[in-house]
């Protein structure tokens, strides 16, 4: 088959007697998958070993985990085993990295194959030919709607990020300035950290990256809120006149509270960045593959102005994506690790099943999923109103509006937005079988990152009955 994994796999990979291993092992991992039908309350029998475990994990930490999550390794889907016996409805997937859920057939047959690799690691100096397929194939997406036409890989988002800062700073003769949007998310890096719009994210680091925050868009305002953001870019642009990088932003904020905007308001700042010579960059590591296309800038037909781009979490191993006028110097962009070969073969596993199958276009899976999403929220919000009070915003005015996101990134806004009350009842809804997480800095949403390539529309009946149990325990 063309673009095939096993074609980039070791050359054992097409022996006959280890492929029918792998059918054997994955099928044996099907037959165990089997019991994992639900959400299921924690064995009382395993009470106290899990409690030593966690006491473990805070231990080497040097604190506890956010959630009390160890996994047996044993999953199906949507559904996730801990070591204390319980199952539950994974909603957020690592913050949206395991596209497919737990245990998924195509990714551990992937997984498999890549253990057949000489290396485990793969570097810069040092990668096979899965390494450059993976970015030949981010590349040819890209290329569809946009002038991408060079990738560099790392092992996290982070980093990919910091690439793309290197990259837009040298191709601005190390202009010092960045613009963002408000309520940002880039990575815990030190710079990453500072571009970063949460002050929690830099205590103790010094601040020494210089970045100017634009509004983000503003649905109540509309097309005056379009007029707003521009005023605030042209004062920048006119008060620091060449000392821009870049402009990054995110088309769907993630951390910031999964909040979108239209197509216009995007066009109106980057054609005004293009004018002004400041570099575009597009940060998907949240978004990436979640949307109504892979590459979010696709949907809002945003290509042809953006310069660089990074992607990350679903694919697995991550990447800076630039068009070949930003292509750097020698030795600005390198690193001992790119990815591991598991993470090449699953995240092209992942990739192209995306691609292959259905998950994009209005109608694609990924909207529905999304519309499922909504349908469940929306009725909840009638049936329970006294959960659901208006919502404030920075500026005191309240809204109505408690359900939102887009695709995989799904958003509802009870208790008023309260953070106290939304944190309480996370920790409710682990308890009763689904994990979920906040999103947004005031008001603070309730936020899920479904596993869109697993996940049916009918499963949100389930999360939902669980949902409402746990926001009447909160109440």
């Amino acid at each position: 088959m063309t673009d095939s994994i096993s074609a980039l796999s070791s050359p054992l990979a097409a022996d006959l007697e280890i492929s029918t291993g792998i059918d054997a092992i994955v099928a044996r991992v099907r037959a165990a998958q089997a019991s994992i039908t639900g959400a299921r309350a924690a064995d009382p029998a395993r009470k106290e070993s899990f409690a030593q475990a966690m006491k473990r994990t805070a231990d080497v930490r040097g604190r506890g985990p956010i959630m009390p999550y160890l996994g047996t390794g044993m999953g199906n889907g949507p559904l996730v085993e801990l070591l204390d016996g319980s199952v539950k409805w994974d909603m957020l997937n690592g913050i949206g990295v395991h596209m497919f859920g737990h245990g998924d057939p195509r990714m551990v047959a992937a997984a498999l194959r890549a253990g057949l690799s000489d290396l485990c690691m793969q570097g810069n100096l040092t990668s096979n030919q899965d390494s450059v397929a993976f970015g030949e194939f981010l590349v040819a997406e890209a290329k569809r709607s946009s002038r991408m036409s060079h990738c560099f890989v790392s092992n996290s988002g982070c980093m990919v990020n910091e690439a793309a800062l290197k990259v837009c700073m040298q191709k601005t003769n190390a202009a010092p300035r960045i613009i963002a949007f408000q309520d940002c998310f880039m990575g815990r890096s030190i710079t990453m950290s500072q571009i970063g719009d949460a002050a929690a994210y830099r205590q103790g680091i010094p601040l020494s990256t210089l970045v100017d925050y634009m509004p983000f868009y503003d649905p109540q305002l509309g097309a005056r809120g379009i007029e707003m953001a521009l005023w605030h870019l042209k004062q920048y642009i006119h008060r620091y006149p060449g000392q821009h990088a870049c402009f990054v932003m995110e088309v769907v904020q993630g951390e910031g509270g999964f909040n979108t905007a239209p197509r216009e308001f995007f066009v109106a700042l980057m054609e005004t960045c293009k004018a002004a010579g400041i570099p575009v960059w597009d940060d998907e590591v949240q978004s990436f593959g979640r949307t109504e296309s892979m590459f979010a800038f696709e949907r809002l037909g945003l290509g042809e102005y953006i310069d660089v781009v990074t992607i990350g979490k679903m694919s697995q191993a991550c990447a800076c994506l630039f068009h070949a006028e930003m292509n750097p110097k020698p030795g600005l962009l390198s690193g001992t690790f790119t990815a591991s070969t598991s993470a090449f073969q699953v995240g092209l596993e992942a990739l192209r099943t995306m691609r292959d199958g259905g998950y994009y276009g209005t109608d694609g899976r990924n909207a529905k999923l999304h519309a499922a999403f909504r349908e469940h929220a929306s009725k909840l919000v009638a049936k329970r109103p006294e959960w659901f009070t208006p919502v404030k915003d920075s500026f005191g005015r309240a809204s109505t509006q408690y359900v939102g996101g887009t695709g995989g990134m799904c958003r509802f806004t009870p208790f008023g937005g309260d953070k106290d009350r939304i944190m309480k009842f996370l920790q409710n809804l682990f308890e009763d079988g689904v994990m979920a997480f906040y999103c947004g800095h005031g008001p603070f949403h309730v936020r899920m990152l479904p596993p869109v390539g697993v996940m049916q529309p009918e499963q949100w009946g389930p999360v939902f009955e669980i949902v409402e149990r746990s926001l009447a325990r909160t109440a």
